[in-house]
């Protein structure tokens, strides 16, 4: 999908004019006069949060119900609009219409499991949270507020690649994972550039964990409790299934001309350039058709790839949101976004339902 926002204000000062237009018929941009580019979905600059959400995403939510891994991964030069679209930031003063993402699959989760457990006294659910970010090659928890994880990235045959080590917090309303998320944020790396006064210095990656148990209906106990009704289940008979739905706000790619950036922030605009170099390498190697299955995909070059494996290629539903600016001063920024979505769009997946093979009906 492609999201182009709307003109800033020192945009619609300088440079008014418009380089990026939608033909929403066929889900085509096209950039400048004559290049053109079609997606899955692409959304102008009058789109609403909402129509992003029950569009594209809403059938994601479904999906991880089912057992499905889900990723949602934001891309985008600095300042077009990502940690916007993402919900992602830390403003408490978003509206039920300008809300994000993120918020928006939150208050569905909950209202889900209610319903879900409601009419299905056999399924349980359990969710936990995790909140990583990726600064230059260093994994921070920022659940943790006492700054002492030591996150590691691992690999097992059974449960592919993980990550150790890092605090998965129980949570059970809408208010508790808000809550989360909103800590977390505050704890992310940024800093001002002449681009975005709140630049991301760090990929940050917020993930859901969902742990659905189903059982057979059999009843092993049945009594009271102290004067609460109280049934308990064989825990033999059962079927427990496991998803991670991940949302991945990445740093946005810079020129240090456009943004300023000088000394450490000038070292930090490097760090970010080459992940999402890696990234445009295993997106590379995974969507052109001339290479895919014969090229080596380059996951372990650098963090963010080794983390996003599963959500490339591997065991995800996957949507890449594409954010860009319609200026013409972001032309060319613009223009390789597009180019590195385009790409992104010929990955295919292997999604699976995430069931633990020592308790399957």
């Amino acid at each position: 999908a492609v999201r182009i926002r709307p003109l800033s204000t020192e945009e619609a000062i300088h440079e008014p004019i418009l380089c990026l237009d939608t033909i929403p018929e066929g889900s085509q941009i096209v950039a400048g006069n004559d290049t053109f580019f079609t997606f899955d979905y692409v959304f102008g600059v009058e789109t609403q949060q909402s129509k992003i959400y029950d569009e594209c995403v809403i059938d994601l939510v479904d999906a991880f119900f089912e057992g499905f891994n889900a990723t949602i991964l934001a891309y985008g030069q600095t300042g077009s609009g990502k940690t916007w679209t993402m919900g992602s930031s830390s403003d408490t003063n978003m509206t039920l219409q300008t809300i994000g993402i993120i918020p928006r699959v939150i208050k569905n989760l909950f209202e889900q499991v209610k319903r879900r457990e409601a009419s299905d006294p056999d399924s349980t659910y359990k969710i936990q949270v995790q909140f990583l970010e990726i600064y230059g090659e260093d994994i921070r928890d920022l659940l943790d507020q006492t700054k002492t994880s030591n996150v590691t990235i691992r690999e097992t045959r059974e449960d592919g690649v993980f990550v150790a080590g890092a605090r998965e917090e129980l949570v059970s309303s809408y208010e508790q994972m808000m809550k989360a998320l909103e800590d977390g944020t505050k704890h992310r790396t940024t800093a001002s550039t002449r681009m975005n006064q709140t630049s991301s210095r760090s990929h940050a990656i917020f993930t859901v964990i969902l742990e659905h148990t189903i059982y057979d209906g059999s009843v092993v106990e049945s009594g009271l409790d102290g004067g609460v009704p109280e049934v308990v289940r064989s825990a033999t008979h059962q079927e427990v299934r496991r998803s991670k739905f991940h949302f991945v706000d990445l740093a946005g790619s810079e020129r240090a001309k456009r943004t300023g950036a000088q000394g450490h922030q000038l070292k930090e605009g490097i760090d970010i350039n080459k992940g999402l170099l890696a990234l445009g390498n295993v997106i590379s190697a995974l969507g052109d058709d001339t290479k895919r299955g014969k090229a080596f995909v380059p996951y372990r070059d650098s963090k963010l790839t080794r983390m996003l494996q599963d959500s490339l290629g591997g065991n995800s539903k996957t949507l890449m949101i594409c954010c860009v600016s319609p200026s013409s001063l972001n032309f060319n920024e613009s223009v390789n976004a597009l180019r590195y979505a385009n790409r992104a769009r010929n990955i295919k997946n292997k999604p699976v339902v995430n069931r633990d093979p020592t308790l399957v009906m």
